[in-house]
């Protein structure tokens, strides 16, 4: 895994040093669920390139940002009527 941060929880959740329960992984994101959860379903997607905070995002890092956001719509609850 390329730009990982050996003092990130989520570098460290993504490279299987802390054991998750995923619920979706792909080449860009991992999606698992959330250890203490505040909701029903508490699903964190992250992405696998290491980001600080969104504020470092650049253009180029669109696609890998897209995948996270597409990853939470396919794996959230579905909609109950």
């Amino acid at each position: 895994m390329a730009d990982t941060n050996k003092d990130c929880l989520f570098c460290r959740i993504i490279s299987g040093e802390i054991p998750a329960k995923k619920v979706y992984e792909n080449e860009q994101v991992l999606a698992f669920e959330d250890i203490d959860p505040k909701a029903p379903t508490h699903v964190l997607v992250v992405p696998k390139k290491h980001f600080a905070g969104l504020k470092e995002a650049q253009a180029a890092d669109a696609e890998v940002i897209g995948h996270c956001h597409l990853a939470a719509a396919q794996h959230r609850p579905s909609a109950k009527h």
